[in-house]
């Protein structure tokens, strides 16, 4: 596969400018062109983010802007609410494949509110990275909708991480690493997918 780009989208409460975002996208560096953006919500410093569909044409309008000038296979790669709309995205626009990191499968953690129908319809490769200290997307739940997909999905289980794939203190020093070296398997997992995200 070519070089991709990554149009990179942000969670529903911090901007792209979060130290955070910073961090990853500069981590995703490593592997190709990186494009994070704001939802308008966010651009506007309203709290509440907007109704999905206005989510989906701030998220197809950055990915006309980031297709500019780039000729690369596109990645989907957002955190969290950025990964959900990401996938509604790739219902409707060709990219090569979704990157969630910490996907909300449960509506404030509330596992009657499911968010899987997206998932279900969607053909684009797809990557979920997950913390098993995810309230808002418990694994068990996660594995049942994958069983149902037909796009062809992978999983990356972050042991301790939370849902913004943080491991705890205490882990971290039983394991003698720290976040960065957490991290940094991350990236290599995504570095495989993006390699060959049909596998």
């Amino acid at each position: 596969m070519r070089t991709p780009i990554f149009l990179f989208a942000h969670g529903a409460g911090a901007p792209s400018t979060h130290p955070w975002m910073q961090r990853w996208a500069q981590r995703l560096e490593a592997l190709g062109p990186v494009f994070p953006f704001d939802y308008r919500y966010m651009e506007e410093r309203r709290k509440r983010p907007d109704p999905l569909p206005v989510l989906i044409a701030a998220h197809r309008e950055a990915l006309m802007r980031a297709r500019q000038g780039h000729d690369g296979p596109v990645v989907l790669i957002g955190k969290s609410m950025g990964g959900r709309v990401g996938c509604h995205l790739a219902l409707e626009e060709e990219v090569a494949a979704v990157i969630c990191l910490g996907y909300p499968l449960c509506g404030g953690g509330n596992p009657e509110k499911m968010r899987a129908e997206v998932l279900l319809k969607l053909a684009t490769p797809i990557l979920f990275v997950q913390g098993t200290r995810d309230s808002l997307c418990p694994l068990d739940l996660l594995e049942s909708v994958r069983g149902q997909m037909k796009a062809p999905n992978q999983l990356y289980v972050v042991e301790g991480g939370d849902h913004s794939l943080v491991v705890t203190k205490g882990q971290l020093k039983a394991a003698g690493e720290t976040q960065d070296d957490v991290d940094e398997r991350i990236l290599g997992k995504i570095r495989e997918f993006v390699t060959n995200p049909e596998a």
